[in-house]
């Protein structure tokens, strides 16, 4: 499956973004979904994981509640909805596929990735 990541870019602190990953190559429903996101100098972190239907979803718990993860099966699609926007969320915002068991909260569980988008939150 190939993933193209969208949506990033300059955004004042305090406000919001959405983010698109785009699916092709394969059926979109068949995979479990994840957002994961790096900052200069850091590791690659989780952020929102989502089942092939939608109806299970879950999150680091230091982002819950300011973001959102969802999927449009329809539009082969995942977003991530981010919301009051802070310095420390300026990373490179990665979308990715896996077949595995879930929750999958580590890089390593995760098969297929999307390239990454640039958000950077000024403050």
């Amino acid at each position: 499956v190939q993933l193209q990541a969208s949506g990033g870019g300059l955004v004042q602190a305090g406000g919001s973004r959405r983010l698109s990953c785009a699916s092709s190559g394969r059926t979109f429903s068949d995979y479990h979904m994840g957002w994961f996101r790096q900052a200069p100098g850091k590791e690659r972190e989780f952020v929102a994981g989502i089942n092939r239907s939608g109806s299970y979803i879950y999150y680091a718990d230091s982002l819950k509640g300011r973001f959102t993860i969802s999927r449009d099966n329809a539009k082969n699609t995942v977003y991530l909805e981010m919301n009051s926007l802070k310095s420390e969320d300026t990373a490179v915002y990665y979308c990715a596929a896996t077949q595995r068991v879930i929750p999958a909260r580590t890089r390593f569980e995760y098969d297929y990735w999307g390239q990454g988008t640039q958000v950077t939150v000024s403050s």
